[in-house]
């Protein structure tokens, strides 16, 4: 594999995780949520930052995992890191 094919194939993949994060409707406030609690900041710390009640965060985290196929809060962050969104 040359020079060539490497440039392509990584071009490739960012395509793909550009259609990932647009395939999940995910936004730039949902990326925030995911970074953030990735870091091991509270559901109502977040809302305290985002200006939203905890409940508002953990609800939109449910849809978050919801639209990306996953089933939990460790899991969504898991889905964003590994396409290095976060």
């Amino acid at each position: 594999m040359g020079l060539p094919d490497v440039v392509t194939r990584g071009e490739d993949l960012a395509v793909d995780l550009a259609m990932d994060v647009e395939r999940a409707g995910l936004n730039d406030e949902d990326l925030l949520l995911l970074a953030e609690l990735a870091k091991g900041v509270t559901a109502d710390r977040v809302g305290r930052s985002l200006d939203v009640s905890g409940r508002t965060v953990r609800r939109r985290l449910r849809h978050i995992c919801d639209q990306i196929g996953v089933a939990t809060a460790i899991e969504a962050v898991a889905w964003a890191a590994r396409r290095r969104l976060i």
